[in-house]
């Protein structure tokens, strides 16, 4: 597993010997960082509307929703969640999904709301292999024409499990490959990459401007569980100087374990950003 401490060096190493252009690492803040609502799952299931204002009080004006057990907008219909955070000055922009049996149904809800990325959050297949990953990635084509015909992107994010390998293969790197850049937008989740013991800067330089979604997590790497901004292992400082590279377009915090509540550890985060300099 890669440790904090190799972690760092590894970054540390990666900027000093100028593996990429300068340009590349020379980056814009980004003022808006938004938020991944499964943050906030028990409180968007009991009251999604004054959860939002909550949220917009934190300070996000970039949302990204979660499927939940009440569909994929917390009970409210489509159109009413696309007001609700118009309301409170708030653009949903992406929104996580599965691909299977309803995926029509999900992409004209997706248009109605007026959100920009569809993003599949798990495999909609079982199976370790290669073959199966090029199934996948076939299968990711597919939905992202059917995507782009209706305006909107469609995107994966990875876990940790992606990062296995076969046959000495990195099943996400077979899942790179086989999809089109146009039609696939990945979501790069920066914790999970970590817990697997990969560089997220290895990603951005081999696959560069791939990744206009991130999610922004640190992990405590014992538990492989998510923490409050800087208690964990990741880079965040070098993360943000590498955003040309990746070309990041909308970031989202995501945190699903809390030291306190979900509301503090994001005021947390957020002041955590406000104080790094890069």
């Amino acid at each position: 597993m890669l440790t904090r401490r190799d972690f760092i060096h590894r970054a540390a190493a990666f900027t000093a010997s100028s593996m990429l252009p300068y340009s590349l690492l020379k980056t814009t803040r980004i003022n808006n960082i938004g938020v991944q609502l499964y943050s906030f799952r028990d409180a968007m299931a009991k009251n999604p509307v004054g959860t939002l204002k909550m949220i917009a009080d934190i300070g996000f004006k970039e949302i990204e929703s979660a499927r939940s057990r009440d569909g994929h907008y917390y009970g409210l219909s489509p159109a009413e969640m696309k007001k609700a955070c118009q309301d409170l000055g708030m653009t949903l922009r992406s929104g996580h999904v599965h691909l299977d049996k309803q995926w029509e149904k999900t992409m004209d809800e997706a248009a109605e709301s007026g959100q920009e990325y569809l993003i599949c959050s798990t495999m909609p297949s079982n199976g370790q292999t290669v073959d199966n990953y090029k199934r996948v990635a076939e299968a990711f084509n597919k939905a992202g024409e059917e995507c782009k015909s209706r305006g909107l992107k469609f995107g994966y994010h990875n876990h940790e499990y992606e990062f296995e390998s076969e046959g000495g293969q990195v099943l996400y790197d077979v899942l790179m490959d086989h999809t089109e850049p146009d039609l696939v937008h990945m979501e790069l989740d920066l914790g999970w990459v970590v817990v697997a013991g990969k560089d997220p800067l290895d990603y951005f330089d081999r696959y560069t401007g791939r990744f206009p979604l991130w999610h922004l997590k640190d992990m405590n790497m014992q538990k492989k569980e998510s923490t409050e901004f800087g208690k964990g292992g990741l880079d965040i400082k070098t993360m943000l100087q590498s955003q040309k590279a990746s070309g990041v377009k909308y970031i989202f915090v995501e945190q699903e374990e809390y030291a306190v509540s979900p509301e503090q550890s994001m005021r947390d985060n957020l002041a955590y950003l406000d104080r790094l300099k890069y």
